[in-house]
């Protein structure tokens, strides 16, 4: 029995150690894995980050309409901005063209110059600029509008200046979106006392305007969350997108010290009048759900929103594909809202 008991004693022992080895190489595994999926979400959010800015297109001085240049401030007091005032003659409202990351203050090129006549025909004054990291501005990083909000405000506070306009139609394109939202969330409401605005960042504060002054917003291809404006990017141009997909987006918003913003609730509950513009085979985003996007701002606010889909546009293809309605269908959206407050 002595020796019978020595030998399960062994068997014991040799089966703790086979179990704690076993488990020893199944957590060292996981710890790799691990390490391997953090190297390339900080390999691809860097990249992403990184990108080449995109040069603005020579544009010949004969067909540009009369603008002067600009520069101007960030709300973020660091980066210096670029960008072109259009004016015209008793200007109903300015509106300020906000890009998506990787393009410019011509984001559909040359062909842009049609959609500024327009406006500046029906009696808008145009507000276009480089974000930062894009065209002729400072700055070395792109935020995908987590940063990107700090130039928006900036952009307000020029044309306060420069413009005699009282208000801004705010639009934005793509990521664009995300920047103009995250703006006008920073700003406080009207009418709050002075103790209430206290508790806002001195650099709010010395902006001196408030949510009012934004009185219209225009959507090109919003999002439902402005996470998803990262994801197709990484799963169609990084190293294990497919994977990293999930964890890019949070990185770049770390850094950015920013939080994912719900585009689609947002939308729905803004207390003005709302355009939004979307393609009709958008596979990025996905027509789909920009089309919920639609119908749930619809359900909110149907007497302030008016909405287009473009057939046969992908993303951010709707001015190339079918110039003539997307600009019908920004005026009609202008007359339909402000003319009246002339």
């Amino acid at each position: 029995m002595s020796r019978g008991f020595t030998g399960t004693g062994n068997i014991s022992a040799k089966t703790g150690n086979t179990f704690i080895l076993r488990s020893a190489l199944i957590l060292s595994i996981l710890a790799v894995i691990l390490i391997v999926l953090i190297s390339l979400t900080v390999l691809s959010s860097n990249h992403l980050m990184n990108i080449d800015r995109t040069e603005v297109s020579n544009v010949p001085s004969n067909i540009l309409p009369s603008y002067s240049t600009t520069s101007f401030e960030s709300a973020d007091g660091q980066t210096a901005l670029q960008g072109w005032f259009f004016k015209t003659k008793d200007p109903i409202s300015t509106i300020i063209v906000i890009h998506s990351s990787g393009s410019n203050r011509l984001p559909f090129g040359v062909q842009m110059i049609d959609m500024i006549e327009a406006w500046l025909d029906n009696g808008y004054n145009v507000f276009m600029f480089d974000l930062r990291n894009s065209g002729t501005s400072g700055g070395d990083i792109c935020g995908y509008g987590y940063l990107e909000w700090q130039d928006v405000l900036g952009a307000i506070s020029i044309v306060k200046q420069i413009s005699v306009t009282t208000d801004v139609i705010l639009y934005g394109i793509g990521t664009g979106c995300t920047a103009q939202l995250l703006a006008y969330d920073k700003l406080p409401d009207a009418g709050i006392t002075e103790a209430e605005l206290a508790s806002y960042p001195q650099n709010i504060r010395d902006l001196e305007f408030d949510k009012s002054y934004i009185t219209g917003m225009i959507f090109d291809s919003p999002a439902k969350v402005s996470d998803d404006y990262i994801k197709p990017l990484v799963a169609q141009h990084e190293f294990m997108g497919f994977i990293t997909q999930f964890f890019v987006p949070y990185a770049i918003r770390v850094s950015a010290g920013a939080e994912n913003v719900n585009l689609a609730a947002d939308i729905a509950r803004l207390p003005l009048p709302v355009l939004i513009i979307y393609g009709g085979h958008d596979t990025f985003i996905g027509a789909d759900k920009i089309t919920q996007i639609v119908n749930e701002r619809n359900r909110l606010n149907s007497g302030i929103t008016n909405s287009a889909m473009i057939s046969g546009a992908g993303y951010l293809e709707e001015y190339s594909l079918n110039k003539n309605e997307y600009i019908e269908v920004v005026t009609d959206f202008l007359d339909s809202y402000f003319l009246v407050n002339e």
